[in-house]
């Protein structure tokens, strides 16, 4: 649950207008006069339209037009218009009425767009993709065979494109000739899958394509996914009100999906390579039984160097491969190991340049930044310090500067910085806020997106080297001006067994601290998730202090930014620290002259969910009421990428498992308790509720619960997001009045 089960809540956040009132049978969305204007996105910040380089140097870029009739060429540092190189009404042979995205190829001759993207699980898609030749203007569909299309991925020099099709096998199209070939045929639904990740790679490893092209254009390399073995999860699929599906109108569907749940097989992943012109595909063995993933496949600098990632089913050793596609031969060129779980960007965020390699390491207790050959030799520590790098964006090499985004300026501030051969540091943003950088493939331009909790976001343009800014794309000043006056975050420090925490407060416009407010406790607490940071946020959390609540956010222990002692704690003991870091926030704010200690809540989403469950399950839970929306409530539901990794198998830590299961403590929660959940969710199955609500009424008692039939993890389709801080609210009145 990293990215998978972390969700912001600022993303979604609403604002209601006048408070709810009772639990009755006529409650609706329809009490909160002005809802919606936090429901629209008209809450969040504006940012550019997105855009590519054309080419490495950075000094051009493309951009979709707002309507996605034409692709346009800009200059990069004054943004002045060169050309258009794409235009719906002057396309030969298919003509299509908008675009949806683009892809230019390397030599800018070759552009792939596509229309009517689809979402597959959360984060893949597939789409309807056209090659265009920007030379004769003809624009043609990238298959002849297969109606839709998964990760198009264009060779170098921009003269075939893979792509994965519906039978869940590589084809090719060579461009040249105009020619489909397949590279693979053994693909079939639930059982093997070929170039691109299954459902638990997708969602643990953040990645979507599982195929890469040699630098010379000969070899396509790609994984196999055989999931055979994995167990089946069937989802019961409704009609529902929103975007119904008339087909189980009188009878329900369902979804069927391979979901390995911890201690269960997974896919068996093998690696291959394809030659282009003999059309062979070679099986490549790797040299070590430890091996379960394979995050990463990528190419360094030469087609003989295929940079091979992978880990062993504990997560807690990474061994890098380098490995000849042509011949199969195999070198182990790296290892790094860990006590506990290693840190995702050790085996996701290699970087790869022409002459070394960059990895991020936590060896000394922190996230930093190692130089090696491509023979595995440690060539320089690059950064260092007890502070975490949480980014590494590339290498200038003509600057001989190394440039990333860490917490050297403190765990709630993010600041880009640069670094020199000689290691000296210099910060190209604010020490105050967060800010995160884009850089063009040459490393010589680069946005900044930089806020605070007093200022939205500002999207600058620099030249790598420069400290003046080329120009500003967004300085959201209309916006700013449209939210002024909203309340902001107040960060304090408090102690739990002797560690100190960080946390922040949201108090109503015209405070008093002669009265008593109740107060909502707000988390996350997922290992290595920050809802602490000096960020600027306008969401349901607005509102709610509008209405005279405060609320409350600490990242306890396990959380992210502090190094890895303050996380690995919680490590085969999910849900112990993060319960008592929790309740000490709330037994703090307790104490505060100003908090009402009877009228304390807490929530949480998704594992803010499942610790809303374990802290109000604590033996000295000190919460008037919680809600819990999308929790987990067993370890052993969850999927084996992610549970594993801080529980290990329920085989190898049955009582660590046992006890961070929120449904084997229901006796003891005391406080009233609301869970939300979509029926459809694919990541935290609605099994989690079921599963708790029956040990709720086995042992004699129950609790309230809201469901959203179809909906997924988000709860985000039509208007259900305003339903659920809707009900949330209604519910925390009624039961902490």
């Amino acid at each position: 649950m990293r990215a998978s089960l972390f969700i912001s809540m600022m993303a979604g956040g609403l604002m209601m207008a006048s408070a709810a009132t009772g639990n009755t049978p006529t409650a609706s969305i329809s009490q909160f006069a002005g809802l919606e204007r936090y429901t629209n996105g008209s809450q969040r910040p504006s940012a550019p339209r997105p855009w590519q380089y054309q080419a490495d140097d950075g000094t051009y870029y493309l951009q979709l037009s707002a309507g996605g009739k034409k692709i346009v060429k800009y200059e990069t540092k004054t943004g002045k218009e060169i050309e258009t190189l794409f235009d719906v009404d002057n396309t030969r042979e298919t003509t299509l009425p908008s675009i949806e995205g683009f892809e230019i190829s390397r030599d800018g001759r070759k552009i792939m767009v596509y229309t009517d993207q689809k979402m597959i699980y959360r984060h893949s898609t597939d789409a309807v993709y056209y090659v265009y030749d920007c030379h004769s203007r003809t624009l043609k569909p990238l298959s002849d065979k297969y109606e839709r299309q998964r990760m198009p991925l264009m060779s170098p020099d921009g003269r075939i494109v893979a792509f994965v099709g519906n039978d869940n096998n590589i084809h090719l199209r060579k461009m040249d000739y105009w020619t489909e070939v397949d590279v693979t045929t053994d693909g079939a639904v639930n059982q093997t899958i070929n170039g691109v990740p299954d459902w638990v790679y997708e969602e643990e490893f953040s990645t979507d394509c599982s195929m890469a092209w040699a630098p010379d254009n000969l070899t396509l390399s790609f994984l196999k996914y055989d999931e055979s073995q994995v167990p089946l999860y069937s989802m019961t699929l409704f009609e529902g009100a929103c975007n119904p599906m008339t087909q189980y109108a009188l009878y329900p569907g369902q979804f069927t999906y391979k979901y390995p749940v911890a201690g269960e097989p997974n896919s068996k992943v093998t690696l291959h390579s394809y030659d282009v012109e003999t059309r062979k595909v070679k099986d490549i063995e790797l040299p070590d039984s430890r091996i379960e993933y394979i995050p990463r496949i990528t190419y360094g600098p030469t087609a003989e160097q295929l940079m091979v990632v992978t880990l062993n089913r504990e997560q807690t050793r990474m061994e890098l491969y380098s490995v000849n596609p042509k011949s199969t031969v195999s070198r182990s060129i790296l290892v790094e190991e860990h006590k506990a779980w290693l840190s995702t960007a050790t085996y996701e965020d290699i970087y790869y340049g022409p002459d070394f390699m960059v990895v991020t390491s936590s060896r000394t207790g922190y996230d930093h930044l190692y130089q090696y050959s491509y023979t595995g030799q440690l060539q320089a520590t690059i950064t260092s310090g007890n502070w975490d790098v949480t980014a590494y964006y590339g290498y200038n090499a003509q600057q001989g500067l190394h440039y990333f985004q860490s917490t050297a300026t403190g765990a709630i501030n993010r600041v880009v910085s640069s670094i020199d051969r000689k290691g000296k540091m210099t910060h190209l943003t604010p020490e105050q806020g967060y800010a995160r950088a884009t850089f063009a493939p040459g490393m010589n331009y680069y946005i900044v997106n930089y806020n605070s909790t007093s200022t939205p976001n500002t999207f600058t343009l620099y030249a790598a080297g420069q400290s003046k800014a080329l120009r500003t794309l967004e300085d959201n000043a209309d916006y700013k001006r449209n939210w002024a006056g909203e309340p902001q975050r107040e960060f304090f420090t408090m102690t739990s067994q002797g560690v100190t925490l960080n946390g922040y407060m949201l108090k109503p416009n015209g405070f008093d601290p002669s009265r008593k407010y109740p107060v909502i406790m707000y988390q996350y607490s997922g290992p290595g998730s920050q809802q602490v940071l000096n960020q600027w946020s306008v969401s349901w959390m607005n509102y709610y202090v509008s209405q005279g609540y405060i609320i409350a956010c600490v990242d306890g222990r396990g959380t992210g930014g502090r190094g890895r002692e303050f996380m690995d704690v919680v490590y085969k003991r999910l849900g112990y620290y993060e319960t008592i870091d929790q309740v000490a926030a709330a037994n703090y704010m307790a104490s505060l002259p100003y908090v009402d200690a009877s009228r304390i809540g807490i929530h949480g989403w998704s594992y803010g969910g499942y610790e809303t469950l374990m802290a109000a399950s604590a033996t000295d839970s000190p919460y008037a009421a919680a809600v819990a929306v999308a929790p987990v409530t067993d370890w052993r539901y969850y999927d084996t990428i992610y549970a594993e990794r801080y529980m290990l198998t329920p085989q190898q830590n049955a009582d660590g498992y046992f006890q961070s299961a929120p449904l084997n403590v229901v006796n003891r929660v005391r406080c009233p308790l609301l869970i939300m959940t979509g029926t459809a969710d694919d990541n935290v199955h609605y099994l989690n509720t079921v599963q708790y609500v029956a040990k709720c009424e086995d042992a004699g008692r129950w609790i309230d619960m809201l469901i959203f039939p179809n909906m997924n993890h988000f709860i985000n389709g039509c208007n259900s997001q305003t339903v659920v801080y809707a009900r949330m609210l209604a519910y925390f009145n009624q039961q902490m009045k």
